[in-house]
C-alpha cells in the first residue's frame, strides 16, 4: 500500500534533490489523513505553505507529491509522481486562493530552466 506525501521545497532545494536523485530523509513532508480530494488538496496546500516560509522574497511555491511506501526516510525520483509551482515569482506572499500549476516528472528539468 502507498501512502501520497507532500514535500514542500524551494527552486534551489528542486534543483538540488533533482541532481541528487532523492530527497532527502529530513525533507519535511506533510500526509493526507485519508485519500479523499479535500484532503490530499488540504495536504498539499499545507505543503505550499510551508514551501513559501522556507524562501524569502520573491516567492515561488514547490511542493514535490511522492507516492511511497513509508511516508519516513529518504524519497527515491522514481517516486515522485508530480510538481506544483507557482508559475511564476511573486513580490509578496501568495494568496490561499492561488492555485499552483501541475508539472508531470518529466517537465521538472523544463521547470527548473524557467526559475
Amino acid at each position: 500500500m502507498s501512502v501520497r506525501i507532500y514535500l514542500p521545497s524551494t527552486p534551489v532545494k528542486l534543483a538540488t534533490w533533482w541532481a541528487s536523485g532523492v530527497v532527502p530523509a529530513e525533507a519535511e513532508r506533510y500526509v493526507a489523513p485519508d485519500s479523499t480530494e479535500e484532503s490530499e488538496y488540504a495536504a498539499l496546500m499545507e505543503a505550499a505553505d510551508a514551501s513559501t516560509d522556507l524562501q524569502a522574497s520573491p516567492y515561488r511555491r514547490v511542493v514535490v507529491v511522492a507516492e511511497v511506501g513509508t511516508p519516513d526516510g529518504p524519497v527515491p525520483f522514481r517516486e515522485v509522481v508530480a510538481v506544483h509551482a507557482d508559475p511564476e515569482a511573486r513580490p509578496g506572499r501568495a494568496d490561499p486562493d492561488d492555485d499552483l500549476a501541475w508539472y508531470a516528472v518529466q517537465e521538472i528539468e523544463d521547470l527548473l530552466t524557467g526559475f
